[in-house]
């Protein structure tokens, strides 16, 4: 077991981000997606590219996190939606732990005050992480939407939405003509 580092994701980690997230989807526990994005510029488009980050063993990625906004409407400028995926050999290593609290710190550091996500309630080890993070849980939200593939094909499935505040949100004028 090597040093575990965190630094930004590049388009040249995309084969291993992929294969993480093919990983991840495989579980039936990650996400409600079949397949990963057909390309870096695809997976990228919806993020924010100082919250897209990497965790390294011995120069191999094992694990990524990444966030993009939750709207464009400038009220909403602090809050983003997030994902956090780990090898299957690194798991439960400590490298989710890693990956999120870097992600919080280059989040609150960038002027975001909520961090959320939805996970499944048989996620355990996600929402544990999650909660050592200081995410709480705000609701349960049923059937959801349908999974259309693995284990739970065919299944509407509940989701849990959690969410992280910032201790300390930025104090900005109100946004002119928004609502």
């Amino acid at each position: 077991m090597g040093t575990i580092g965190i630094r930004p994701m590049s388009p040249s980690d995309w084969p291993d981000v992929e294969q993480i997230y093919r990983a991840g989807i495989a579980t039936g526990q990650a996400t409600f997606e079949s397949e990963p994005p057909p390309s870096w510029q695809a997976f990228a488009s919806g993020k924010l590219p100082h919250l897209m980050l990497v965790a390294l063993e011995d120069s191999i990625v094992v694990g990524w996190a990444a966030a993009g906004p939750v709207s464009v409407r400038a009220v909403y400028r602090g809050v983003v939606e997030h994902s956090v995926y780990v090898a299957p050999r690194a798991a439960g290593r400590g490298v989710g732990r890693m990956l999120l609290a870097e992600l919080i710190r280059a989040a609150e550091s960038s002027g975001v005050w909520t961090i959320q996500s939805s996970v499944f309630p048989e996620n355990t080890a996600s929402l544990r992480l999650h909660e050592h993070a200081g995410f709480r849980r705000v609701g349960r939200r049923e059937r959801i939407a349908l999974m259309s593939y693995g284990p739970f094909a065919g299944r509407w499935r509940d989701t849990v939405l959690i969410e992280r505040r910032s201790d300390d949100p930025p104090v900005t004028a109100p946004v002119s003509g928004a609502l």
